[in-house]
């Protein structure tokens, strides 16, 4: 088997090298934001055969392990990306495209978590709106703006 970034990843989490783990890895690297149902079909173009549980199981072990990071937007699918930095997303309401932002670029307050004496392992920051693409066609559907208090 050949050595690469994510069987050193495997094996630095103490994880075994196995296909199907190289394989969802490399689903979530390649693509990020993806959830469970593509991650699967991704997986078994790459290896041929692969059961959805295997995939779960998959999952669960490398996102035990913090290679993966799991986020669940409101409404929608788990999504995985590869684990390490902490970050925010921006999440379109029309079309679902994710994008990563940093909070010290993201627009709203940042709540002092400190106050509570929590300790911080990670955030989990959403931010919903309207990408690029979708803002001409909502700005074409949403009715004029009326000011001055009338009805």
């Amino acid at each position: 088997m050949p050595v690469g970034p994510d069987v050193e990843r495997l094996r630095a989490a103490g994880l075994r090298v196995t296909q199907p783990r190289l394989a969802v890895l490399a689903a979530v690297r390649d693509r990020p934001h993806l959830d469970a149902d593509t991650i699967t079909r991704l997986a078994r173009a790459r290896l041929g055969r692969i059961s959805g549980q295997a995939v779960y199981d998959v999952l669960h072990a490398l996102t035990g392990a913090g290679l993966l990071r799991r986020f669940a937007p409101a409404g929608g699918p788990a999504r995985y990306e590869l684990g390490g930095d902490d970050h925010d997303h921006l999440v379109c309401r029309d079309c679902g495209a994710i994008v990563d932002t940093r909070r010290d670029r993201a627009p709203g307050p940042c709540l002092d978590p400190g106050a509570a004496a929590f300790a911080v392992e990670f955030t989990e920051v959403t931010y919903w709106g309207r990408c690029p693409g979708c803002q001409p066609q909502h700005d074409r559907r949403q009715p004029p703006h009326r000011s001055g208090g009338e009805p």
